[in-house]
């Protein structure tokens, strides 16, 4: 099994494509990771079968794939026909159903206030992803204070546009940060 914060130490920017045009720029990087954020039940094979033959680490998230119905058929269907390495996920039900289907998991969660951040904490324990996507990437203080409770790889994800914004984040104790912006892939 492959060590998923390993791969995040080696690779800390993660190319987030919303559409083919990105897929067609990721493809020829130098990103290993892709979060995948569009597509739909015809495509996502399709998607995923050209970034695997580029040798990228795929993740899809399961939220923003049309015609996906929320439920256990269709994290099976992603798992049968896109064969992702992960997934990607708001919700905890979701989360554990991946795990036991084999495959790594990544909660995404939005924090705007103490409550929310709450929340979020006590679902991360619950569903224990293999690590957590915090939206948006660039409040350092909320990283900090998630990476003294969860204990898990944090990526920082929303936002975050500049190289600047990258090594904050990274130094607010992000593991990785992901981010559809082209220039940052490189």
């Amino acid at each position: 099994m492959i060590d998923l914060e390993g791969l995040l130490i080696e690779n800390p920017v993660v190319a987030a494509i919303r559409n083919d045009n990105d897929l067609n720029k990721v493809k020829d990087s130098n990103v290993h990771i892709v979060f995948v954020l569009y597509g739909s039940l015809l495509s996502i094979g399709r998607i995923c079968k050209e970034l695997k033959e580029k040798k990228k680490v795929v993740f899809v998230h399961l939220d923003m794939i049309e015609g996906l119905k929320s439920d256990q058929k269709g994290i099976e269907f992603i798992k049968e026909y896109a064969n992702p390495f992960g997934v990607i996920t708001t919700k905890q039900g979701y989360i554990k159903y991946a795990k036991n289907l084999g495959l790594y998991t990544i909660q995404r969660i939005f924090i705007i206030d103490s409550l929310s951040l709450d929340t979020a904490i006590k679902s991360i324990l619950a569903s224990q992803p293999s690590a957590v996507e915090v939206m948006p990437g660039v409040a350092s203080k909320i990283i900090k204070s998630l990476e003294k409770q969860i204990r898990l790889p944090i990526i920082a994800g929303g936002l975050i546009n500049t190289k600047k914004e990258v090594m904050e984040s990274l130094a607010a104790g992000a593991m990785a940060i992901s981010t559809t912006a082209q220039e940052l892939w490189e």
